[in-house]
């Protein structure tokens, strides 16, 4: 029998954080589930090239079709009031020599786990007071669950993906321990620890999907500080070795990778098939009792867009909020020089974390939060090359006495900042640039205002005060989301909420319109929370729907 023949209790549509996550809660309750990914399955132990002797040049790999198409429209001017937020570098000059903000990339990978595969391994629970931003703030929208509603889901997803961390967070109350122990600090971040306590700041373990020692079948982090170019350990909890690993075990989860969605189809009452092609242009049609879209919050309103009902445009859009409130990530990166040997190159991305202003209300006269990591992976200012071209001026004999006397002493601090909704930052389609199926693209809409802009300017000062205090004495490299669009968290084309007037899907993550159709990625997010990472609650919000799912078709009402 082939795949368009077999029936199906559910089809997943994408394999990241929430695609992942679903597809093994549907599995594990018994339900049969065919997840369609568009890009390929790595295979840690071939395709990640941390072990030859060209790491450094060598960012995540791509595969066919391994990354994400999308346009971006044009970005607002760049003016002298926020001069102090351009991005520069000490040797090369000003990054953006326009003066319009520069559309760079939105990193998404298209594969089997998704960006799970290339992201730092944060698995925050999300601050409970940013679920009401509009009721306590005027801004965004409140989310139409509580905290506690999560955290059952936050513990089944923390088991799973085997996440370490603290267990004292009074923004993130937990009934149980994380399954496994903090992370040790690095000597770069117990550097800025030092620095911190001059500020009277905080510095804690950070919740991270990375393994301190083996666990369920996978080995101890090895802490070579290059989570974003992959894992060939394993130690990594991406969605490909946790969530889909036990998925495939069930024996009930069909994975076909090189399988892009074109269009979902529906009936007056409910949805009907999703019709995919392969790499070679073929088309297929497949039908389930329920379909459930984790592609992202990009690409997860164009795929809704595409999908056309007779009565609206836009499968799902009934409030006519598909594509709308999107938010991207609001971050800022300081780096300079420390005038002793600290091995920056060493450890982990971000083993600890400052949450002192995390919550909506913490910056003075600011609505929205941020939080504040070690940055200095993430700047990829980890190997010689990019000290030579980035960090240590000159040439000659001069040039390699000094990369000796200053390799690894780089700190970076880094901070990711509230994101709120508003009209002018939205996805759509671009009729003007199509797809190899004649399909337009989806096309990135972006504007920061005033508050963004604001609290970003909070968190450019903090970097450089942690950095000062924690003993650099030279900057060498600010960069930040002021003249650069480059977002890897997106949330809110596909809001939450009770009233089906203002939201897309309901607690459930199931549309208002459409009871066989739910969504299980960032784009349900109301608010983007103050800098959490937002893996581990897609995570929790998927599996509490495919436990939803199951109970509904067990009752036999869906």
């Amino acid at each position: 029998m082939s795949i368009k023949d077999k029936q199906f209790d559910a089809i997943v549509i994408g394999s990241g954080g929430g695609g992942a996550a679903a597809a093994w809660g549907l599995a594990y309750k018994g339900l049969s589930v065919l997840l369609l990914e568009a890009g390929q399955r790595f295979d840690p132990y071939q395709d990640y090239r941390l072990s030859t002797a060209q790491w450094e040049q060598s960012a995540f790999p791509e595969k066919s079709k391994s990354k994400s198409f999308y346009r971006i429209a044009e970005l607002q001017k760049l003016t002298r009031q926020w001069g102090s937020l351009r991005s520069w570098n000490h040797i090369s000059g000003p990054m953006i020599k326009d003066d319009r903000r520069l559309g760079w990339k939105y990193s998404h990978v298209r594969g089997l786990g998704g960006s799970t595969l290339h992201f730092t391994g944060e698995a925050h629970r999300l601050n409970k007071a940013a679920m009401q931003m509009h009721s306590r703030f005027g801004v965004a929208a409140d989310w139409p669950l509580q905290y506690q509603d999560l955290e059952i889901w936050y513990q089944l997803a923390e088991l799973i993906v085997g996440v370490s961390g603290s267990d004292v967070d009074p923004h993130r109350p937990r009934k149980r321990p994380h399954p496994l122990p903090p992370h040790s600090a690095s000597f770069a971040s117990q550097t800025v620890q030092q620095g911190l306590e001059k500020l009277g700041l905080s510095w804690t373990p950070n919740s991270l999907a990375v393994l301190p020692k083996a666990y369920d079948g996978r080995p101890g982090c090895n802490y070579c500080n290059n989570c974003n170019r992959g894992c060939p350990r394993k130690d990594k909890g991406s969605a490909d070795v946790t969530f889909l690993h036990k998925a495939e075990k069930t024996e009930r989860c069909d994975i076909q990778t090189g399988k892009t969605v074109l269009n979902i189809e529906s009936d007056a009452n409910k949805i009907t098939a999703v019709v995919y092609a392969d790499e070679q242009g073929n088309r297929y049609r497949s039908s389930a009792k329920t379909v459930i879209v984790a592609c992202g919050a990009v690409q997860t309103p164009r795929l809704l867009l595409l999908s056309n009902t007779v009565q609206q445009e836009g499968l799902a859009n009934e409030s006519g909020l598909v594509g709308k409130n999107f938010m991207e990530t609001l971050f800022w990166v300081s780096s300079g020089l420390h005038p002793h040997s600290i091995g920056s190159q060493r450890g982990l991305p971000s083993d600890s974390i400052c949450w002192d202003y995390n919550s909506p209300d913490a910056i003075k006269n600011i609505i929205g939060g941020c939080r504040f990591t070690l940055a200095t992976a993430e700047a990829d200012l980890l190997g010689p090359i990019n000290y030579a071209q980035r960090v240590v001026k000159g040439f000659g004999r001069q040039h390699k006495a000094d990369m000796r006397k200053q390799y690894g002493n780089v700190l970076s601090v880094g901070s990711i900042g509230e994101c709120l909704p508003h009209t002018d930052s939205y996805i759509g389609l671009d009729p003007d640039h199509l797809d190899e199926h004649g399909l337009p693209l989806a096309k990135i809409h972006s504007r920061l205002d005033t508050l963004a802009l604001n609290r970003m300017r909070f968190m450019a000062d903090k970097c450089r005060e942690i950095l000062q205090a924690s003993g650099v004495t030279q900057l060498i490299e600010e960069y930040g989301s002021y003249d650069t669009f480059n977002s890897t968290h997106v949330f809110g084309t596909c809001r939450m909420g009770a009233d089906p007037q203002q939201s897309v899907v309901n607690a459930n993550c199931q549309s208002h319109r459409w009871k066989n159709l739910f969504i299980v990625d960032a784009s349900v997010f109301p608010s983007s929370g103050g800098g959490e990472s937002p893996s581990l609650t897609i995570q929790a919000l998927a599996i509490r729907s495919a436990f939803f799912i199951a109970e509904q078709m067990k009752r036999k009402q869906l």
